[in-house]
């Protein structure tokens, strides 16, 4: 009981933690229907405590307000109705405060029901409180890529925190990426039952593999630049149809974050156009790194890029095979991978038991798999086989590319 006791209370400070800088003001703003304010981040995750374990599971537990399950459930069908997502951002009561007694009154709830528990009823609830762990997690990765979001809608270009170092501009040229071969053949992917793993993850099973080639890291953003610069946001050749309808409605000419130097928000900096490109992050504003992994890009300006530079994204499949390879950068704590593969069940997919079933095989339509992890990603999150995925237009993820080709 202790370990898994200390392991909720660590996750659930963690969202704390990550909520501390922000403003009551702040913690309201939802800047788009797909991003939640980090106040509903911060109330879902306490109603999934407590509306699939405690409220179930514990005896003589009280609910803290029942209304709120109406306005914190966000998909799950078989907890009845629910707050439309779209408008999460109108949610001004209950309050901030109120959240946080909610969360209190939760965990109070949380440490009782543990030190209460008998052997089996610990063993019977582990799977889904471990569950409900994993999802807070997701969720504290999603507070963080939602409040950028809303405060790159901000004209004063708000940091989230403040640098740990002054910006320097140094103009630092990594090094060509090299490609790492792989021989293809029948490899064995999906998780290999060690540990906690979404459903999504299995079953393990072998999938057949052409010889390939990948690179041994994600794509900069001094690469990418020479992609922009060369017009690559204008010729259509160079896109999937859906996605230069994207570029054309949407008026796309580069990553979502980047400022070019003629932005007149720059201004507002102190920032001239000799400057160059900027780009805005958890940090504020900075200057384009030429060697960090470029992000963020929806699947289409991943796609395209590879198609520009002659060669293309992985399927996930090569990608969880290569992972293994000496030099392969799995996970650079930078962006998300994009992969060619789009969001479907393994053979054999069975989803969880129980309420948890709504968690991921409803969702297993029109996305794109994205492999690796992020610097929004809370450590030892993910891992090999982990799935993450998104539509493929989403552009406000933490999310890049490595490329691949043939032989």
């Amino acid at each position: 009981m202790a370990p898994l006791l200390s392991r909720c209370r660590a996750v659930r400070a963690r969202s704390l933690a990550l909520a501390a800088p922000l403003s009551e003001e702040d913690q309201g703003l939802q800047s788009m229907p797909d991003a939640s304010p980090t106040k509903w981040h911060l109330a879902h995750t306490t109603w999934f405590f407590e509306a699939l374990l405690l409220a179930r599971e514990a005896s003589g537990y009280a609910l803290f307000n029942r209304h709120w399950h109406y306005l914190f459930n966000s998909y799950y069908e078989a907890l009845g109705p629910r707050h439309p997502r779209a408008q999460r951002g109108l949610l001004s009561r209950p309050s901030l405060a109120e959240v946080m007694a909610w969360r209190t009154h939760v965990d109070e709830g949380m440490q009782a029901f543990l030190e209460g528990a008998d052997g089996p009823k610990l063993a019977a609830v582990e799977p889904l409180l471990t569950l409900g762990l994993h999802h807070e997690e997701q969720h504290q990765e999603l507070l963080l890529t939602d409040i950028l979001h809303a405060f790159s809608c901000n004209p004063l270009l708000p940091a989230y925190r403040a640098p740990a170092a002054p910006a320097l501009r140094v103009a630092t040229q990594a090094a060509a990426p090299q490609w790492l071969a792989h021989p293809g053949g029948v490899v064995e992917v999906g998780h290999d039952g060690t540990g906690f793993a979404f459903d999504n993850e299995g079953p393990r099973h072998p999938v057949l593999l052409q010889p390939f080639a990948i690179a041994d890291r994600l794509v900069n953003c001094g690469e990418y630049a020479q992609f922009v610069a060369d017009g690559g946001y204008q010729r259509p050749e160079l896109w999937l149809s859906d996605g230069w309808a994207m570029v054309q409605a949407q008026g796309w000419r580069h990553p979502a974050y980047w400022l070019a130097p003629d932005d007149p928000r720059l201004e507002m900096h102190g920032i001239g156009g000799a400057a160059g490109w900027q780009v805005f992050g958890l940090d504020g504003l900075r200057p384009l790194r030429p060697e960090a992994p470029v992000m963020p890009l929806s699947f289409y300006e991943a796609a395209a890029y590879a198609e520009w530079a002659g060669a293309r994204l992985p399927t996930e499949f090569e990608w969880e095979a290569a992972c293994t390879l000496p030099g392969f950068a799995e996970r650079d704590d930078q962006a998300w991978q994009w992969t060619r593969s789009a969001y479907a069940p393994y053979p054999g997919f069975r989803p969880l038991p129980g309420l948890a079933a709504e968690y991921n095989g409803k969702f297993m339509v029109g996305q794109m798999v994205l492999r690796g992890g992020s610097l929004a990603t809370p450590p030892g999150h993910s891992r090999p086989s982990y799935r993450n995925f998104f539509p493929p237009a989403a552009r406000w993820q933490f999310s890049g590319l490595r490329l691949a080709k043939e032989p």
